[in-house]
């Protein structure tokens, strides 16, 4: 079984598709699915980025295990195969909740973990033969007003309170930033070198199959319908194993009894057809680094191995009741919000149409903080809540699933999210009034703070006590 989306871009951008990146790569068949029931040693729910390397790292440390990974669409499908391409090592949450697990030096572990596990990513992509435009350029994090570098500058001085030197972030003048990218307005940046480009599609669809090849089964077109101590209960039949690992993300809130565990937030993307050489000449985005800002309805971009610019941000944050996109379908006042905020920041693009748009979803805990974990005495594992920082988050989280399944006493069991838990979400309609407000705020404080106030809005701060952000 394969999908086909039509390209028709006569009315606009395409809208759907799942993403441009899967556009990019092709879709691919879909492989088999489940045929009846299914014993096995460890079965892996959701065939995205966490799964698979959860599947992976147990296949690399112990080849006699028989791992299966059900997936309902096909692997990439949400949003392992439709993120911003930032392979980074920004963290999901605060510092100051990991820290009540873990302690100043628990972050301190987390935090360099996440650093390593950049380069972890594109040193299994070289030795597997992945090919996903991956370049390690670094990101930008860009001030476009007062308010803004205001911020920008706390959360550096955030960063050396908390022991994290130059190597971790450093400020840049706006003429350094300039000599990297001309973004419209930018005043300062921050820069860290621990953020590689990479084309997400290529990038799971590579990983899959370095999977198979180490001998784990992947079974699409296989929709769990309901996760169980020691079983995986789907439409096509029971899959029976010691460990049962949840790697949903976003897509968890569709499980019996965990509607209110994550928040499946929306973040959509557009990308552009590809630039004339002239207005990149007048952008001057030479290299691969990964571009985002400091408001607070913030956005997201790469420059793409194929001259485009892809670019992201919120869009409809969250839909009534817990409810997800389909095939990534946005809604067109969403295209339209993201192309004004592509003009605003280089408008030289002004008269560069929009090829594709699309949206996908992501797992956001009551607290914001990420979390990985293995119950004992059911089985049953989990990991997600990446709040969109997920794309070098699932590596780490994927490992350290591998790492408990095993029994394995090391360092990455031992970091401060493992095993984290935090309360559900509220019941309907409060969670849809809290987001929906919370959003509203921010995007009236960026309207504040861009007519010229110079501190961050209270309006801001409002927002972020109203969901404990």
């Amino acid at each position: 079984m394969s999908r086909t989306y039509e390209r028709d871009t006569s009315a606009g951008p395409v809208n759907g598709g799942v993403s441009f990146w899967w556009e990019q790569a092709g879709v691919p068949a879909q492989r088999p699915g489940l045929d009846g029931d299914l014993a096995c040693d460890v079965a892996v729910v959701g065939g995205g980025l966490t799964g698979l390397w959860a599947a992976y790292e147990l296949s690399r440390l112990d080849p006699s295990l028989d791992v299966v990974v059900l997936e309902a669409e096909f692997c990439g499908y949400g949003a392992s195969g439709r993120n911003g391409g930032w392979l980074s090592a920004e963290l999901a949450g605060s510092r100051e909740t990991y820290a009540r697990a873990g302690g100043r030096e628990g972050v301190l572990a987390l935090v360099h973990a996440m650093e390593r596990a950049v380069d972890d990513v594109l040193a299994v992509c070289a030795e597997e033969g992945v090919e996903a435009d991956q370049v390690k350029d670094g990101v930008l994090y860009v001030a476009r007003t007062a308010a803004q570098e205001e911020r920008l500058r706390a959360s550096l001085d955030a960063d050396r309170a908390w022991g994290l030197g130059e190597d971790h972030r450093r400020l840049l003048d706006a003429d350094e930033l300039a000599a990297r990218v001309r973004v419209a307005g930018a005043r300062a940046a921050a820069f860290s070198p621990h953020c590689a480009r990479v084309q997400p599609a290529r990038l799971v669809a590579g990983l899959a199959a370095a999977v198979e090849r180490r001998g784990v089964r992947i079974l699409e077109g296989t929709r769990v319908t309901d996760v169980r101590p020691g079983e995986a209960v789907t439409e096509r039949g029971t899959v029976r194993a010691q460990h049962v690992l949840r790697c949903l993300e976003g897509f968890t809130a569709g499980l019996p009894g965990l509607r209110r565990t994550w928040l499946p937030m929306n973040s959509a993307m557009v990308a552009t057809e590809p630039l004339p050489d002239a207005v990149w000449d007048e952008i001057g985005w030479r290299g691969a680094e990964l571009l985002g800002d400091e408001a607070h309805a913030y956005c997201y971009a790469q420059r793409t191995a194929d001259g485009r610019i892809a670019l992201g941000g919120r869009g409809v944050p969250y839909r009534f009741g817990s409810r997800t996109d389909v095939d990534g379908q946005t809604q067109a006042w969403t295209v339209e919000s993201l192309r004004r905020i592509l003009h605003d920041l280089f408008p030289a693009t002004r008269d560069v149409p929009l090829a594709h748009a699309w949206c996908g979803v992501l797992g956001v805990p009551r607290d914001w903080s990420a979390s990985v974990g293995l119950d004992p005495v059911t089985g049953v594992g989990w990991a997600g809540g990446y709040v969109g920082s997920g794309l070098t988050t699932t590596h780490l989280a994927g490992r350290t699933l591998a790492d408990l399944v095993l029994g394995r006493d090391t360092d990455l069991t031992r970091l401060p999210w493992t095993n984290h838990r935090v309360r559900r979400w509220e019941p309907e309609p409060l969670r849809w009034l809290g987001v929906k407000a919370m959003y509203g705020l921010y995007r009236e404080a960026d309207r504040r703070e861009a007519k010229g106030l110079g501190r961050t809005s209270a309006l801001a701060r409002l927002g972020d006590r109203i969901t404990g952000r």
